[in-house]
């Protein structure tokens, strides 16, 4: 059954996560058709003042995408980059010097008052402001002085999914826009990410593999690491399984030593730089008979316990991380459902979370 079968069912308990799923590949291509003109008029704007370094600030799944993002501008433009402490200005008062600093803060809804406030106060100090949202009417986009909208349409279940994949796509196209590129290699993904929700079966055939563990481990590498942290929380506030997220070299600075053969350890295997980087990795995972699940290629996952092949061949390596979530978003709900919960709904969540 396709997800966009399952998005049909409206008696069942996920079915709004699973419709919103299922709209990824629509999202993307209206990114690609439609707001890529305006992300590349912004980010030609922010190239012709030339920031000196650049700093991102989100919280939660925007955080990952904002991690990302810093992949992206350290690696492809050479930038310095880093993510930002908000209570350093909203809790303690810091006031930096960010003149010709690039700010870009990555909020779903824009109505978080921490990044309003450290936004305001970065513009204030001097900083070049971007806010990336999914509501242009919202605060930050309105006290920013740049805005990328990511037309990812309302988002009503508490886990994200579109909104995160289409904030991944405007910041590598905002990215390619500040070097001059046209984007044109991300043309592929809304049919390979078609492709992708597709194969819903075998994620569910995983989930039944994994619907009782006390506990999962992710690791990656590269671009990689920031779909391992996405996924560990999406796991996390749906199924309620404790999901740990790691850098494949931190794993092996102390953590490797929990890994037993019960608990699962999901690789997210890169094809390119950083899934070479991951190898040393894995063998160190086999060699402690890990029950180990590869998401990537076909010879990875062919050499696991268990995996997704991606359709990832020719596909950029800074693209692939839009691609890579999606079976994790699958499996973060069908595991949930194959645990009697309701994914739509987390307990002691909120869809818009005011921090401060």
């Amino acid at each position: 059954m396709s997800a966009t079968t399952t998005a049909q069912r409206s008696d069942q308990p996920g079915r709004i996560m699973s419709g919103e799923m299922a709209e990824q590949p629509a999202v993307l291509r209206r990114i690609l058709d439609q707001g890529a003109p305006r992300i590349r008029e912004v980010a030609e704007r922010i190239a012709a003042r030339n920031p000196r370094f650049v700093l991102l600030t989100a919280r939660g799944t925007s955080d990952n995408a904002a991690l990302y993002a810093k992949y992206l501008l350290e690696v492809l433009l050479g930038k310095p980059c880093g993510l930002t402490s908000m209570s350093t200005t909203t809790a303690y008062g810091a006031q930096p010097d960010l003149t010709d600093v690039l700010v870009i803060t990555v909020s779903q809804s824009g109505g978080s008052p921490d990044l309003v406030a450290s936004t305001e106060a970065a513009r204030a100090a001097g900083a070049i402001t971007l806010a990336v949202t999914n509501n242009p009417d919202s605060p930050l986009a309105a006290v920013s002085e740049f805005h990328i909208d990511v037309l990812a349409g309302p988002e009503k279940a508490l886990p994200a999914t579109k909104t995160y994949t289409a904030e991944l796509l405007a910041l590598y196209l905002f990215v390619e826009g500040l070097r001059g590129g046209d984007g044109a290699a991300a043309k592929v993904l809304p049919d390979l990410a078609q492709q992708i929700l597709d194969r819903q079966d075998e994620v569910r055939q995983l989930a039944a593999r994994y619907r009782f563990a006390e506990r999962m481990v992710l690791t990656s590498r590269g671009y990689g690491y920031p779909t391992a942290k996405e996924a560990a929380l999406k796991l996390m506030e749906t199924s309620y399984i404790p999901a740990l997220s790691y850098s494949g070299a931190d794993l092996l600075h102390g953590p490797l030593a929990m890994v037993d053969n019960i608990s699962p350890v999901i690789a997210i295997v890169t094809e390119g730089k950083g899934g070479q980087a991951l190898q040393p990795v894995l063998e160190r995972l086999r060699g402690r008979g890990a029950d180990l699940v590869v998401i990537g290629g076909a010879s990875e996952v062919e050499r696991a316990s268990a995996g997704f092949a991606l359709p990832t061949d020719g596909v950029a390596e800074e693209l692939q991380p839009i691609l890579e979530i999606l079976p994790l978003q699958m499996l973060a709900y069908e595991v949930t459902i194959a645990r009697g919960q309701d994914p739509d709904a987390p307990r002691a969540l909120a869809k818009v979370t005011e921090t401060r």
